[in-house]
């Protein structure tokens, strides 16, 4: 077992790029070695394609198993319900429900496409092809319904609550009205990331089930969307891409890259998001409060331009994004955000709750990695990619149902939860189609006669480049054997295996053909050159030893690893509530104090160390029906004496607070706003001070339903202390309960306000509006957040 490090102190110089230098396990240094040698490591590096990798029995292979069985439970006509709908032509299935009933319809379809031709090329299943081909034609029937290139199943909301085809935004939009605020745009939800997911599923399309026909319905599309943009001005393009938008400048690079038609090239280049990249391509870190999954698609399309351009200035903010997120924003289990949102860099300490890693964030930062390696292998890359793998996306689906999660809470006792079947579809079911349609596709890697093995995950892959069929077998990351067999290859033939030796891996050892062999190591690899012949095997062995990890900016809040595994405290059944205390660890000599009760397993007993009590460890992502704990505060004996009966007071100051609480309304966050039916006019999101909230502006107003029950309650709202000339009403069901003026008398910290609330207004109810309206020539809030409690006392009412 090795000692507890802070995550800067971790095998420095791991990677010689520098590109993950303080990930925990994984650091490395900025630059490679004055004068170093010429490495043997090929400069740049391709994935082997999907279709020549097939999984073998594994977790993964369950995973992909689980999913399968779920997309062919799936209906295209389903999703194609307003594709259909809107071109006028008879629909063929009701529409789904959930986000595919919201403004945001449409964007499944897209992933459903994407998903079911990486399953084709995954699996090799032949059911799946006729349902690719079925879609790409139902959507060229559409566009040609049409009449103009548009094809697109979102819905527009107007002000007076109608829902219409979204299609009527952008005569609008070319005339320069515009309203873009965050996730909206002239009432609809999100248009252009709805596209690029559309553009990626035709895409997919051709590529992994050699349909044609999707490149000429992707033509169409985007021959109308050039024309939207063409009638603005750069400010307007800029108003537009304030909205969220995804990858769409991915979209049309990648558009380019199939046709070579400059005319793609050229929008794609001016879907630039100046706000957000510049910083980013000059090095500065403002990522604080910026929404996660937004921004990462965006760097996404640079690094596809850069691959087609050259142009340094996209790849160097990338690179810089990339390791301010792994370094600086990052959980141990390898996700990012919370409640969707970056905080303050090395402030993760702060934020474990039960909102934290978004799915969809970790999906898109595997696709990041995925071309910062081909530009430059290093094992390093993959120390990050393997840990986000193995401990968030397999934690994201439920193998058993197939169902995934939106969030994965790291917050201690907070059970998973999954989507249903047909009624939710949130961006993160959606994600988790494609993420676990292609485990293979990151295994394997090749640049002429060298083969890189990444992952080390069960699978025969076929290597086209010397004819060669490999297997891969191990219990990996249960086991640290990891074999590899040449299955087939005529004659002899000389190629290089390199082999990724893992930053955390304190030895390892090699036998080729039964026998210990010398390897040469670069860049986190272990060259293995020679002529290689029909039954050759290879054999590495990791030693899959513990470790405690502290979160980026605190070493006092820790976690446990077992080589490239997460471990967690098994707090009980999910179906079972949890009102303990989160736990502690306790001890001179903490990582000493676990006992192996199952190795095979990897479960591991806490002796002595665990408060209140010792504990059960087993693997996080495997964790799918239980509670767990994943971070913990670490105190020695004498420290634990000293806050035990502060940090008891506190947990029961929030276990009170949970339990008086009614309903909590997250103001500018995505996700809370769409569940409590937020409606605004001249009102926009804004974050300060690692907050988010939301304003309303003269003649504006915002407001949103919470739960409510009977009996006396108090509505809190919280703001910035330092807020000026604020003037506004708050209003229940209609009726006014607060009149508000805020005027800077409680500078640099935030303010709750409590408002009593008769209970007229709440008697007989299941939910209440809640609405904000300024004073004219003033502003509402901003609002920082807005619960509703049970009052305690009589006192709470006056």
């Amino acid at each position: 077992m090795r000692v507890r490090m802070h995550r800067r102190q971790l095998l420095q110089g791991a990677a010689s790029l520098g590109l993950v230098a303080n990930w925990p396990a994984n650091a490395a240094a900025d630059a490679a070695p004055t004068g170093a040698a010429a490495s043997p490591v090929p400069a740049t590096a391709r994935a082997l394609p999907l279709s020549s990798v097939r999984l073998l029995p594994s977790v993964y292979a369950d995973a992909v198993q689980a999913n399968q069985a779920y997309l062919l439970r799936l209906s295209a006509d389903r999703f194609l319900h307003n594709y259909h709908k809107f071109a006028g032509l008879p629909v063929k299935g009701a529409i789904y429900g959930g986000w595919e009933s919201d403004t945001i319809a449409g964007e499944g379809l897209g992933h459903y496409l994407s998903a079911l031709s990486l399953m084709y090329a995954q699996t090799g299943i032949a059911a799946l092809k006729p349902r690719i081909d079925y879609i790409v034609a139902e959507l060229a029937r559409v566009q040609q319904a049409q009449g103009d290139g548009y094809v697109a199943g979102f819905m527009r909301k107007r002000k007076d609550g109608q829902v219409v085809d979204g299609k009527e935004i952008f005569p609008e939009i070319m005339r320069g009205e515009i309203r873009s605020a965050g996730f909206d745009l002239n009432g609809c939800w999100v248009p252009l990331y709805n596209w690029h997911k559309v553009f990626a599923g035709l895409f997919d399309a051709q590529t992994y089930a050699g349909n044609d026909q999707a490149l000429q319905v992707a033509i169409g599309l985007a021959g109308y969307i050039d024309k939207v943009f063409a009638a603005l001005n750069d400010e307007q393009v800029q108003q537009v891409l304030a909205c969220e938008h995804g990858g769409i400048n991915e979209s049309f690079a990648e558009l380019y890259a199939r046709t070579r038609d400059k005319r793609w090239l050229a929008l794609a280049q001016r879907l630039y998001h100046t706000k957000v990249l510049t910083p980013l391509a000059e090095g500065r870190d403002e990522l604080a409060n910026l929404h996660s999954n937004t921004q990462i698609p965006k760097l996404i399309g640079l690094a596809r331009l850069h691959e087609l351009t050259g142009r340094q200035s996209d790849a160097k903010a990338v690179d810089f994004f990339w390791k301010r997120v792994t370094r600086h924003h990052s959980y141990v289990i390898g996700g990012n955000g919370d409640r969707e949102y970056f905080s303050a860099p090395d402030s993760i300490a702060n934020h474990i709750t039960e909102q934290t890693c978004e799915a969809c964030c970790s999906y898109n930062m595997l696709k990041m990695t995925r071309h910062l390696y081909s530009w430059a292998p290093d094992a390093a890359y993959f120390d990050y990619y393997e840990r986000t793998h193995l401990n968030h996306i397999l934690a994201h689906q439920n193998p058993r149902t197939g169902m995934f999660t939106y969030m994965t809470p790291l917050m201690s006792g907070v059970a998973r939860e999954y989507s249903s079947e047909e009624n939710d579809f949130w961006c993160c079911v959606l994600s988790g189609m494609e993420s676990h349609a292609k485990h293979g596709d990151s295994i394997y890697w090749e640049n002429g006669d060298t083969l890189f093995v990444n992952l080390y995950i069960p699978s025969t892959v076929d290597w086209k480049a010397t004819g060669a069929q490999l297997e891969l077998n191990t219990g990996y990351p249960f086991e640290g054997d990891i074999d590899l067999k040449v299955r087939r290859l005529a004659g002899a033939r000389d190629y290089t295996l390199a082999l990724r030796v893992p930053a955390w891996a304190s030895s390892h050892k090699l036998l080729v053909n039964g026998k210990p062999r010398k390897a040469s190591k670069e860049k986190g690899y272990l060259l293995v050159r020679r002529r290689w012949k029909a039954g050759d095997t290879v054999r590495l062995s990791l030693p899959l030893e513990l470790r405690l990890e502290s979160a980026a900016g605190n070493d006092r809040v820790v976690a446990l690893l077992r080589g490239p595994m997460v471990l967690a405290a098994d707090l009980g059944p999910a179906d079972k509530p949890f009102s303990g205390l989160a736990p502690a660890l306790v001890g001179a000599n903490i990582l000493g104090s676990f006992a192996e009760a199952d190795k095979v397993k990897a479960v591991y007993r806490s002796v002595g160390t665990g408060r209140p009590g010792d504990m059960k460890f087993t693997p996080f992502f495997a964790q799918y029906e239980r509670r767990a704990a994943v971070y913990f505060s670490a105190y020695t004996e004498t420290e634990w004496a000293a806050s035990e009966v502060a940090f008891r007071r506190e947990e029961a100051r929030l276990r009170e607070l949970a339990e008086r609480s009614v309903d909590v309304m997250h103001l500018g966050e995505m996700q809370p706003e769409r569940d409590h039916d937020l409606q605004s006019d001249i009102s926009y999101p804004v974050s300060y001070r690692g907050r988010n909230g939301r304003d309303a502006r003269t003649g504006g107003y915002f407001s949103f339903r919470m739960k409510c029950t009977d009996g006396p309650l108090v509505l809190q709202a919280s703001y910035w202390g330092e807020e000026r000339n604020r003037d506004f009403y708050i209003s229940v069901d209609g009726e006014r309960i607060a009149h508000v003026q805020l005027n800077g008398r409680q500078p640099g910290v935030f303010i709750d306000q409590e408002y009593p609330v008769p209970e007229r207004l709440t008697r007989g109810k299941s939910s209440v509006v809640v609405r904000f309206d300024p004073e004219p020539g003033h502003t509402a809030g901003p609002v920082f957040g807005v619960q509703l409690f049970i009052q305690t006392s009589p006192a709470a009412s006056q």
